[in-house]
């Protein structure tokens, strides 16, 4: 297992922790006990990752906060603008594109097609990103029980493409896409398999900034399909591109975070995650006005 790999399971098992004991509010001392290793080394792996402390990370998974952020969101495309092109979060977003495949090229299966595929490191475990030249149109959270039938989904959706690994190449889109430093002004080019109203849907995904949450509710709205939400679940369930198209970002409206294909725990994580970047973001910009 790779550090950051290791570091992700000993976070991942925290937050476990730390949630199913949050009315007893355990230690520093009892959470790192709990994923073996020391206080010292347990309090500086979580604040590198998350910025924050594991208590004030809490804060941002309780249902009272995400039912604050809910309220917040209730227009997305406000919730979009107010973000401001300034934060790093909405420049990101703003620079992703997403084409979907043509009926004919449907049908095709993906026949002349050359997609290149990798398994990466990331700040939340280890990832498969699959990309052709036209864009990324595969990526999700693996272990070792799920590396391989990501390979066999892949060649199951495109069943006549060229399928080879290039690590190089898909290494260069993981750099882009999880270290700030690394994103660029380019275009992030997404290319789905997908029916119109999937397409609308993850493109309303593709709105929601950084920090934030909505519901299945409002995404139905967004969409100018109200009555839709359950369609709409199934859309944001079979979400092709994880963390990319931000479906962790769609919770239930009492604030409760529900169920994520890539884990409810990594949902968790996702969210106090870019919670804490949020707010070091708006606190290091109230600091330089």
């Amino acid at each position: 297992m790779d550090q950051q790999a290791y570091n992700y399971d000993k976070i991942a098992k925290a937050i476990e922790y730390i949630v199913a004991n949050a009315k007893e509010q355990p230690t520093l001392t009892e959470v790192a006990g709990e994923v073996n290793i020391s206080q010292f080394h347990f309090q500086r792996m979580f604040s590198e990752w998350a910025g924050v402390s594991p208590k004030r990370f809490l804060q941002y998974i309780t249902a009272g906060y995400l039912k604050d952020r809910i309220r917040e969101s209730n227009n997305l495309v406000e919730l979009a603008e107010s973000a401001g092109l300034s934060s790093q979060s909405r420049v990101y977003d703003h620079f992703i594109s997403i084409e979907g495949v043509t009926p004919q090229e449907f049908k095709s299966e993906g026949k002349g097609l050359v997609i290149s595929y990798g398994f990466h490191e990331t700040p939340f475990g280890d990832c498969f990103i699959a990309a052709t030249e036209r864009g990324i149109c595969a990526m999700a959270f693996v272990d070792d029980a799920t590396r391989d039938f990501q390979l066999i989904e892949l060649a199951r959706k495109w069943h006549y493409a060229t399928i080879r690994p290039d690590q190089q190449l898909t290494a260069g889109f993981v750099r882009r896409i999880f270290s700030p430093a690394e994103q660029s002004l380019e275009k992030l080019p997404l290319l789905v398999q997908g029916t119109n109203f999937q397409l609308k849907v993850w493109e309303a995904l593709l709105s929601i900034p950084q920090g934030a949450v909505t519901t299945y509710q409002q995404i139905a709205q967004q969409i100018g399909h109200p009555k839709a939400v359950r369609a709409v679940g199934s859309a944001v369930g079979d979400n092709p591109i994880a963390y990319i198209i931000p479906c962790h970002r769609v919770i239930r409206k009492e604030g409760i975070l529900g169920e994520y294909r890539w884990g409810s725990l990594r949902k968790k994580a996702l969210i106090g995650w870019e919670a804490a970047r949020q707010d070091e973001e708006y606190f290091a910009q109230k600091q330089a006005i």
